[in-house]
């Protein structure tokens, strides 16, 4: 039986490995890139070389994760492919498991209200909150449909629910939420630490005085949402975060292996 069992997951896997890498040849289907030139800005910075590959990516995440309306709205492709799009950024140029512990992105209309919880299941809070989105450990990315649109059209405001949420994705792939995702390379955890932790210590003397930085103040919250904060402030105002934290903007570029500052050239 053990044999048995084995030969079935080799045979999973490689069967689902030919299935990505026949997906991420194909090309978009019909009307999905003009979706995404009318709706993600991003997109349309997105340098030609590096359309088709996530046009790939998309096709896996959209053959792989499940969406699933609620509150009434109905799951359209528009909305499936905005949101794909967005988070197949956070893949582009690296090797992925495609955010393995994700199946399910449920998808409201608008905020959401909800009662947060520990990953046990444990409520933490005494009344329920307003959510515009949340990324569960070992489950699924909620998400508020008005504000991942809006955070698509707006591309310079630094608030993007779908690049938030997808980084805790990131982030928990080890199996903790401590804003320290698995690094190409051992050697990097020590820079990485260094510089995270110290732009996320200043971040929250900034917010402590009431200043203001590039960074959103809800990224001194804790290591985890400074760097999901951090990622949308890579990709939606790249050129203010390389130039006010060089070393952050660095250790990011190095992670996502991409130079979204650079970007702003083809708009």
């Amino acid at each position: 039986m053990a044999g048995f069992a084995i030969f079935w997951l080799t045979w999973r896997r490689l069967r689902r490995q030919a299935r990505r890498e026949r997906l991420l040849k194909q090309p978009l289907a019909e009307g999905f890139e003009a979706t995404l030139l009318h709706n993600v800005p991003l997109y349309k910075r997105l340098p030609a070389n590096l359309k088709p590959q996530l046009h790939g990516l998309i096709n896996v995440f959209l053959a792989e994760k499940t969406f699933v309306g609620c509150k009434g709205l109905e799951i359209t492709d528009p909305i499936r492919v905005i949101i794909a799009a967005q988070a197949c950024m956070l893949l582009l140029n690296r090797p992925t498991r495609f955010f393995p512990r994700l199946r399910t992105i449920y998808v409201y209309p608008h905020t959401y209200m909800t009662r947060q919880a520990d990953s046990d299941g444990v409520i933490v809070t005494e009344g329920p909150s307003i959510r515009t989105g949340e990324s569960w450990q070992n489950g699924p990315v909620v998400l508020a449909w008005d504000n991942v649109a809006g955070g698509a059209r707006h591309i310079h405001d630094r608030d993007n629910v779908v690049l938030h949420e997808m980084a805790h994705q990131l982030d928990q792939e080890d199996g903790s939420a401590d804003g320290a995702p698995i690094l190409a390379s051992r050697s990097g955890y020590r820079s990485w630490a260094q510089v995270l932790d110290r732009e996320f210590r200043r971040l929250r003397r900034i917010t402590e005085r009431g200043g203001r930085s590039v960074l959103d103040e809800y990224g001194a919250t804790d290591p985890a949402e400074f760097f999901a904060v951090a990622t949308e402030t890579f990709f939606e105002k790249s050129r203010q975060l390389q130039k006010q934290h060089p070393e952050l903007y660095e250790e990011l570029k190095d992670y996502y292996r991409l130079d979204p500052a650079q970007w702003e050239e083809n708009l």
